[in-house]
């Protein structure tokens, strides 16, 4: 086809169907004026079809210009034995805003998915919090039954994270000492500890 049968066939106002079929074979070798009349012609209907899709201008817009680059690089693909260029052109949009529905749907849902994990996660974290919380609260209460020293010992080294050697500098007592009364005040605390456990 000659160019100036091009430009006639870009201009004419006669039978849509037919300009479509009849550019789209020139889109295939690269014709861009082809193009550009085929896009002036059906970016209007291609937009309806996927507005009434997605119900969402902005993106209706944005899978427009999708479809329409899907055209271009696949004009090559149309077969008019199967069917009007028209039609062909529609039927990749319809199938483009689907798509797109349906990516948006398993986006939502596995944000909701993993809000949900979060959610879990989260009270879990605050469910051990209370766990040690009152546990904690649970040994304290038990340190009573301690003498002085083998509570300091205790408190010390579990709660205030020492060493033995370190609790013994700060109590002014050897290590050994220190050894024998955590070893004495542990056996105090799981006998409490375990006669708590056994009341609740």
């Amino acid at each position: 086809m000659t160019e100036p049968e091009r430009r006639s066939l870009a201009g004419s106002g006669s039978g849509q169907a037919r300009r479509l079929e009849d550019l789209l074979p020139l889109i295939a070798r690269g014709d861009e004026s082809a193009y550009e009349a085929l896009y002036d012609q059906a970016a209007g209907r291609v937009l309806g079809v996927i507005t009434r899709v997605l119900r969402d201008p902005a993106q209706s817009e944005e899978v427009m210009q999708e479809v329409l680059l899907e055209v271009w690089r696949t004009a090559s693909r149309f077969d008019p034995t199967l069917g009007t260029g028209i039609s062909w052109v529609m039927t990749l949009a319809h199938r483009r805003a689907v798509d797109r529905v349906r990516s948006e749907r398993s986006q939502a849902s596995r944000e909701l998915r993993g809000a949900a994990a979060a959610h879990v996660v989260d009270h879990d974290q605050v469910a051990e919090a209370v766990e040690v919380s009152m546990d904690r609260q649970r040994v304290r209460r038990c340190l009573a039954v301690l003498t002085p020293l083998q509570a300091q010992c205790v408190d010390l080294a579990y709660f205030g994270g020492y060493t033995y050697r370190e609790v013994g500098e700060l109590l002014g007592v050897p290590t050994g000492t220190v050894k024998t009364r955590m070893r004495d005040g542990l056996i105090k605390l799981r006998d409490c500890l375990g006669y708590d456990g056994g009341a609740t």
